[in-house]
């Protein structure tokens, strides 16, 4: 159910009751927990415990086994989604920052993931073409540069099998996304790319998550 006040956006998710459902539903492990303890130079915008558990979950129920991700940081997610995979699954991940590719790396080999990843760097834009080869792909997530969300979209599209998952974190873009400017609108394309593709749903998470199921 839900009051008038939560049906308009009100929401009941203090600090304390999100970590403690995160510490019931999601706690990190020694591989997630490095991963997450991100070094002072290196920015902690990774998605949240709860939401990397997501993720995890939503891989395992599409039976996924050939994944992108874009934006990989320090592997966090990408532990997340690998984990998610079958034995023969692969996922290829694209980090945009040497450094952050490097440690990435590390952290999954520190999750026994090493031979499961492959990390790419380089702009997303640039690397994806170079991953077709590999698809039709299970599922794509986007978590980089917001400008480029529409072009991932459209890529993901044109690259996932029918009943491939499509997911997009910061679909709120920080609650700027109604506002009247180009990174604005290029995420309200990213929405409707998704929408006219997939059964679709941004999931009210802190940050917005966008859920496609392609058609």
């Amino acid at each position: 159910m839900a009051d008038p006040d939560s049906r308009t956006g009100a929401s009941y998710a203090s600090p304390e009751i999100l970590d403690w459902v995160a510490s019931v539903h999601a706690p990190h492990d020694p591989a997630l927990a490095r991963a997450f303890a991100t070094p002072a130079d290196m920015p902690a915008i990774m998605v949240g415990p709860s939401e990397g558990r997501l993720l995890h979950l939503l891989a395992r129920l599409a039976g996924a086994r050939r994944v992108v991700e874009v934006g990989t940081l320090a592997g966090y997610s990408t532990i997340h989604l690998a984990r998610a995979l079958p034995p023969d699954g692969h996922l290829w991940t694209v980090e945009f920052e040497p450094r952050h590719a490097e440690l990435a790396r590390a952290n999954l080999a520190a999750a026994g993931l090493a031979e499961r990843v492959t990390v790419v760097v380089g702009a997303g834009t640039d690397a994806l073409p170079g991953l077709e080869p590999h698809g039709p792909f299970d599922a794509v997530f986007l978590d980089a540069d917001k400008a480029n969300y529409d072009r991932y979209a459209r890529w993901a599209i044109a690259n996932l099998r029918p009943g491939g998952l499509v997911l997009g974190d910061n679909a709120y873009l920080f609650g700027e996304l109604l506002d009247d400017d180009e990174r604005a609108r290029g995420m309200r394309a990213f929405h409707e790319i998704v929408a006219a593709a997939c059964d679709s749903v941004c999931i009210p998470t802190p940050d917005g998550l966008v859920l496609g199921i392609r058609r």
